[in-house]
């Protein structure tokens, strides 16, 4: 009874800008300045992710340039300063990768985010082929939904189905993303449901449900 949640491929972006294992340093620094980016898909064959190169992954070259890390830091810090000498992604990158499906829901890749503590996600198919990429700005892309398409949206998906003989008596107005529910129904027990139901559309913000019981004869 409630709308398809949107999923990864209706708000991943389709263009995306991926290195290879072989791709050197400088120019992963140079994409990643020009495309305005902080981190990179690193693909190889017909394009399956094999890792993930990020601003992170670059910098212990910069914090290490200017001096020599000593044998208890290198001991410390091997990874870091293993980083430091490479000159490819292959041997910067963070393998493998964590990606997500397309179909994957929002809540889900937004989970996946804070959980790995990153702010995009490589997405690919089955075959662990690059599809597109869905960055923490891209899950925020359903509350720039219009006051109309969500009130459009909540009568349709909601109202209409949940009380088709007392619809008409119930009025839908959402403003600045926050939905309100007014009016009396006949079916009182599905004023709980009607809430939740309205909650989930994607894009809502907040939900005020006024609606009532038949009034007393």
């Amino acid at each position: 009874m409630n709308s398809t949640p949107y999923t990864v491929a209706d708000v991943m972006t389709t263009k995306v800008i991926a290195v290879t294992p072989s791709t050197g340093f400088k120019d992963i620094a140079t994409a990643m300045e020009q495309w305005k980016v902080t981190a990179l898909p690193v693909i190889e064959g017909e394009g399956r992710v094999v890792g993930v190169v990020s601003e992170a992954d670059l910098l212990p070259k910069e914090e290490f340039h200017e001096h020599r890390p000593g044998l208890i830091e290198q001991m410390r810090r091997l990874g870091d300063t293993a980083k430091a000498g490479s000159t490819r992604a292959e041997s910067m990158m963070t393998a493998p990768a964590v990606t997500i499906s397309p179909d994957a829901t929002l809540p889900q890749a937004a989970r996946l985010m804070a959980d790995r503590h990153i702010k995009r996600l490589p997405v690919v198919d089955a075959d662990g082929s690059l599809k597109g990429i869905v960055s923490r700005a891209d899950l925020l892309k359903v509350f720039l939904r219009s006051d109309e398409e969500l009130a459009t949206e909540i009568r349709r998906t909601v109202v209409d189905r949940l009380f088709p003989l007392s619809h008409e008596a119930v009025k839908v107005t959402v403003t600045e993303g926050i939905a309100t529910l007014t009016g009396r129904v006949r079916d009182s027990h599905l004023i709980g449901m009607a809430e939740r139901l309205t909650h989930s559309v994607e894009g809502v913000v907040q939900v005020h449900c006024r609606l009532k019981a038949p009034a007393s004869p």
